[in-house]
């Protein structure tokens, strides 16, 4: 199969990740970026390989141009993901380019352009499960709080950093938000996640206020009701949606300038969120809903955060300590 071919496959799984599985732009370019880099990887190995037998066989150089894709084994697999570990690529990102190698093969063999998926016969690599990073409550306080409210852009980033702790939304739910998506009489959001799954998490009055407060400094008092009330909910200098990278940029210096010492993402908002509401005695399936998670095995992982509070629980209820 020819070079060409190859990419034509390549284009036709990325389409149907998008057509049928619903996945984002921003998931079918990763699978992209990241099949790329494997099959880029195969055409040196397979030259590599090529030259090798040549110098086994003392063959004449073989001109007829890569091997097709229906070559690649299990073995090519395992030499790709060696590689990636000696340049001490990081576990997930190893296990998520597997993923991806995986899918796409599946993808062949359902439309017959392989006979065996030969991705099936590795083995993905142990994760670490690290500790979500968190911030405490007297943390997230001081965040909100060195946030001046005086101009338009301040209301702006505090009613984001409100939203973001109160929703416990990831930053490109909150960045894709329009204002009919608030219902402020309900105290509610209609949130589209991942996989275009939508869902309704409550927000709170502190950061229901602070978007008010921000919509109308945005127009001003002479503007009509209707403009106030429609179109993005966060909007960037020039009247266009905020992205998330303006949104991780603004979190990075307001830690700063609240005097935070370690880095706060968008994300960990999202963790420090659920962690809050896990400490505070609110059931797992709850925090999963709130989150979005498909699977509870993926908020088990805030469980382990709250370890401090279990065992000042224990502590204190156990007879015999």
């Amino acid at each position: 199969m020819s070079k060409i071919a190859v990419t034509q496959l390549l284009d036709s799984f990325v389409d149907y990740l998008a057509a049928e599985k619903g996945y984002s732009d921003h998931t079918c370019r990763a699978y992209a970026r990241d099949l790329s880099d494997f099959l880029a990887y195969f055409t040196t190995w397979q030259s590599t390989e090529q030259v090798r037998k040549q110098k086994r066989q003392g063959a004449q150089k073989d001109s007829s141009g890569a091997a097709g894709i229906e070559e690649i084994s299990a073995l090519v697999i395992r030499s790709y993901l060696g590689q990636l570990h000696r340049q001490q690529i990081k576990k997930t990102s190893i296990a998520r380019k597997l993923s991806a190698i995986r899918s796409f093969f599946n993808y062949l063999e359902k439309h017959h352009v392989i006979s065996q998926n030969p991705a099936t016969q590795v083995i993905t690599p142990k994760q670490d499960k690290p500790v979500p990073g968190y911030l405490t409550v007297d943390d997230v306080f001081r965040l909100i709080d060195s946030i001046a409210d005086d101009s338009v852009a301040g209301k702006r980033n505090r009613a984001i950093l409100e939203t973001l702790y109160s929703t416990g939304i990831r930053v490109s739910e909150l960045t894709g938000l329009d204002v009919e998506n608030v219902d402020f009489a309900n105290r509610t959001v209609r949130v589209l996640g991942k996989g275009s799954v939508e869902r309704i998490v409550p927000i709170g009055n502190k950061a229901a206020e602070a978007i008010r407060a921000y919509r109308r400094a945005l127009y001003g008092n002479s503007a009509k009701t209707t403009d106030i009330w429609k179109g993005p909910l966060f909007l960037n200098k020039n009247g266009g949606r905020l992205t998330q990278r303006s949104v991780a940029r603004m979190l990075d210096q307001a830690a700063r300038a609240a005097g935070l010492t370690v880095p706060v993402s968008p994300h960990d908002l999202r963790h420090t969120f659920a962690t809050h509401l896990l400490d505070a005695g609110l059931d797992l399936r709850m925090v999963q809903e709130l989150l979005g998670h498909r699977q509870l095995s993926t908020t088990q992982k805030y469980t382990h955060v709250s370890i401090d509070r279990l065992m000042a629980a224990y502590d204190s209820a156990h007879p015999r300590k």
